[in-house]
């Protein structure tokens, strides 16, 4: 390990926190990148008129959003592009689960919302990975591995490691297709109910969970980012908050001792028992005046609280040298498994 550089967005987590970025040269460390491989952002703005948005239309696109994107899982498997894993075994094996999870939101923190900018514009926004295939990924590749430490296990990049380099590519490809599927399924959605328009013309993402060759001053390094997104100077990321709270457009630094990072969201202030325990319905729906959720699920939904996460302003004071703030939205209605 040649660099480490630690976000102000980070948590414990097992093994490597979230909001670690870690540089080496001949080790990659799949713990250093997470189960959700390639899981990320991405945005487009949206052209229509927020008047349409109320209540009734509201609930009218939460039944059609839990049709047309899943939260989970799918009835019937459906078709989505082709993998290249290095053992054609584990392909065969995942094919089942990803054809009914292709176009699904996942859990936890992963959502789908409507935002608003600070010029009235609007925008979609989803947060969403590679569902079944990045913990399949991990755990096929760990037992490949050295022990390195209490837990750790790393693989060599001129033995093991050329195939786990294989399975994350094509975990981020499906992580990608899965985003912008849910984004079309969508935009179809608001199509229907808002008469809204999503601009895809403009649609840019940035992954969060992956480990990339990238060349830093004078030494090329493995660079693996858990909960970090690339913030190389003028390359755009977004930052989101909480459920109920801001979401910001970014431009990169290019901060050396970052590794060209930057933070991938508010991060974790209580672990998800903690806060299901200490944060009832009324603090959630108290924090969520103004934006449209599916208070029947409320309960299922407090540990994903803006209680249960740090301030997000307080996470972009502390990134100011990491990046350049371009937009600041709101949400307005926000979509979880629940």
């Amino acid at each position: 390990v040649r660099h480490v550089a630690v976000m102000p967005d980070v948590h414990l987590a097992e093994h490597v926190c979230v909001g670690t970025v870690l540089g080496t040269t001949d080790w990659l460390y799949p713990q250093a990148v997470g189960g959700d491989i390639g899981c990320g952002m991405a945005a487009a703005p949206i052209r229509g008129d927020l008047a349409a948005l109320d209540a009734e239309r509201a609930g009218q696109l939460f039944e059609r959003l839990r049709a047309a994107v899943p939260p989970v899982r799918r009835a019937r498997p459906v078709e989505f592009p082709g993998l290249e894993l290095a053992d054609r075994e584990l392909s065969r094996r995942l094919q089942r689960d990803l054809g009914v999870e292709f176009g699904t939101l996942g859990r936890g923190n992963h959502f789908l919302e409507l935002q608003g900018d600070e010029h009235g514009g609007l925008w979609l926004a989803v947060h969403s990975g590679s569902r079944a295939l990045g913990p399949a990924v991990r755990d096929h590749h760990l037992p490949r591995g050295v022990a390195v430490g209490k837990g750790l296990v790393a693989l060599a990049v001129d033995g093991p490691g050329r195939d786990y380099l294989v399975d994350v590519a094509a975990a981020e490809a499906f992580a990608r297709q899965n985003r912008r599927a849910i984004a079309d399924a969508a935009a179809a959605e608001l199509a229907a109910v808002l008469g809204w328009e999503v601009d895809f013309a403009d649609w840019f993402e940035s992954s969060h969970n992956h480990v990339r060759a990238e060349r830093h001053g004078d030494h090329d390094l493995w660079v693996h980012r858990k909960g970090a997104s690339p913030a190389a100077a003028g390359q755009p990321a977004i930052v989101p908050g909480s459920m109920g709270t801001a979401t910001f457009h970014v431009e990169g630094r290019g901060v050396a001792l970052a590794l060209a990072s930057c933070a991938h969201g508010a991060g974790r202030a209580l672990a998800r028992g903690a806060a299901a325990r200490s944060i009832t319905v009324r603090d959630l729906d108290r924090t969520m005046q103004g934006v449209f959720y599916e208070r029947h699920l409320a309960a299922t939904l407090r540990d994903e609280a803006p209680a249960a996460y740090k301030d997000i302003g307080a996470v972009m004071r502390a990134q100011r040298e990491l990046v350049r703030i371009v937009r600041r939205l709101r949400p307005l209605l926000a979509y979880k498994a629940g």
